[in-house]
C-alpha cells in the first residue's frame, strides 16, 4: 500500500517495487479491492491501480506513523 500512497501503478510496477511475483501481488489486490482499500482503471491493456480515496491515504499514513513511533 506505501506504494500506492504517491500514485497509481500497475502490476508490474507494483510486483518490482516490493520484489515479489506479478502474480502474488495480483492476489494481494485482489484482497485490497475486496475490501474497498484500492480501485483499478483500465488504459488500452494495462490495469493502474491506487488506493480508494484521500481518506485511505490519511489512515495508511497514521498507521505508518503509529508504528515506526511504537519501535523507538
Amino acid at each position: 500500500m506505501s506504494a500506492l500512497t504517491d500514485r497509481e501503478l500497475c502490476v508490474c510496477d507494483l510486483a518490482a517495487a516490493v520484489k515479489a511475483s506479478e502474480s502474488a501481488v495480483s492476489h494481494q489486490l485482489r484482497i485490497l479491492r475486496s475490501q474497498r482499500l484500492v480501485k483499478y482503471r483500465r488504459q488500452e491493456r494495462n490495469v493502474y491501480y491506487s488506493l480508494t480515496d484521500h481518506h485511505i491515504v490519511s489512515l495508511y499514513q497514521e498507521v505508518s506513523e503509529h508504528l515506526k513511533e511504537t519501535k523507538d
